[in-house]
């Protein structure tokens, strides 16, 4: 199928601006740009999708600019936010913009990577209002569902204006990149189409632009795409971990997987409908689950991150904890309950404060029972004390209640 039959298979398609850019998707070659505003030093898998999207188009030979929102950062967005972001300084706002330039860049290496802060900077009050804001009709920018959504709660004239700046953002890439078409999700629709009409009136009604959104992602079941108990995935591996990353997507719900695998890889019709089927015939394999988790871990983090997921995953389900290396035994036992120690402890006093026990009777009789391993050897001795001499890597013990109930003490 060409690209266009396939973004549409893939339900990555929301609204399209002309109904001959189906056409210029599958026999042009397009320069196109894709936004996004550093309002933290890292993406989260909400945004991945649009730079998966971004690449489907540069493996069809469209050339992608990728925008680092340096200085619209420096408004806030005010599509569909029930309320005004906390603003960022210049300073966390350039330093977040480093951080999301270097995971675009991994993303998307061949890609042509701006901060508009370069060009927004330079902006005074006057030129903005006579250059850029005349063309701007009041009662246009209340109609788009962005503002509307936010007139009764109040909107602030810094918000109100950030159609105006992003509208700005597509006139000089197309004024300097011959960029004719924005891609975004579907609360940039307003936006995207302002843009649109800034390059109209500056240049000519002749200037052939467009405009593409996807949809946001939901899961079925209703809850918020891309949240965990203990927040955002994030792509950096210093705030969502490749291993918590992997387990993340390899949870997905069976309801979930097919579109996910339609939306987040670049695994071809038949292999998907192929993976479907196993859902139905062998759901407990959760093969699926499996190779998307295995595909969106390669893209993000690489094969090598990929392969030390998987054997956190290996020494999590056996118990062979003891041959990972340091880096893996942080990226698997980070986040589990933990305690720290400065001299040797006894093992009952310590599935206590863990709670992995509610009692040291009740630690006595776990050990006895040889529902205790540490460090991936079953123990029997109630006089155990655990040791910073035994730790792995000489800063950690690894503990395990029964076959799933891990925790960690941390030797200082």
């Amino acid at each position: 199928m060409n690209l266009f039959e396939d973004l549409k298979w893939r339900g990555l398609l929301y609204q399209q601006t002309d109904d001959d850019l189906s056409d210029k998707l599958n026999k042009e070659s397009l320069t196109f740009y894709l936004g996004a505003d550093p309002t933290a030093d890292s993406l989260h898998i909400g945004h991945l999708l649009a730079y998966l999207v971004a690449k489907r188009l540069e493996n069809n030979g469209h050339k992608p600019i990728l925008v680092i929102g340096g200085g619209t950062g420096l408004i806030g967005d005010p599509s569909f936010k029930s309320q005004e972001r906390k603003l960022l300084s210049i300073e966390d706002s350039l330093k977040n913009a480093e951080g999301i330039a270097r995971q675009a860049r991994h993303l998307l290496p061949e890609a042509t990577i701006v901060n508009n802060y370069d060009w927004l900077s330079s902006l005074n009050a006057i030129e903005f209002l006579r250059d850029i804001g005349k063309h701007f009709n009041v009662a246009y920018m209340m109609s788009k569902d962005s503002v509307k959504s936010r007139i009764e709660n109040g909107i602030s004239f810094t918000e109100f204006s950030y159609q105006i700046i992003q509208a700005w953002d597509f006139e000089h890439l197309y004024r300097n990149y011959n960029c004719v078409l924005q891609i975004g999700g579907q609360d940039q629709w307003g936006n995207i189409t302002a843009g649109m009409e800034l390059i109209r009136k500056i240049h000519t009604v002749d200037a052939k632009v467009y405009g593409i959104t996807f949809p946001l992602v939901t899961k079925a079941d209703g809850t918020k795409f891309g949240k965990t108990e203990s927040g955002a995935v994030w792509l950096d591996k210093n705030k969502t971990s490749v291993f918590e990353f992997y387990q993340y997507w390899i949870n997905t719900a069976d309801q979930d997987v097919i579109n996910r695998l339609k939306q987040f890889t670049f695994l071809t019709k038949e292999e998907i409908d192929e993976l479907e089927v196993s859902i139905q015939t062998e759901p407990e394999k959760r093969l699926a689950q499996k190779v998307l988790a295995e595909e969106i871990t390669k893209i993000v983090h690489g094969e090598n991150e990929l392969k030390k997921a998987l054997r956190v995953t290996e020494a999590l389900f056996s118990g062979e904890v003891s041959n990972l290396d340091l880096e893996e035994v942080e990226m698997g036992f980070s986040n589990l309950d933990s305690m720290e120690i400065t001299e040797d402890t006894l093992l009952v006093d310590c599935l206590v404060d863990l709670n992995l026990a509610s009692s040291k009777r009740q630690s006595r009789e776990l050990i006895t029972a040889n529902a205790i391993t540490v460090n991936g050897i079953k123990v029997s001795d109630v006089l155990m004390a655990v040791s910073k001499k035994d730790a792995l890597h000489g800063k950690y013990t690894i503990i395990r209640k029964g076959k799933k109930k891990y925790a960690v003490i941390k030797h200082r």
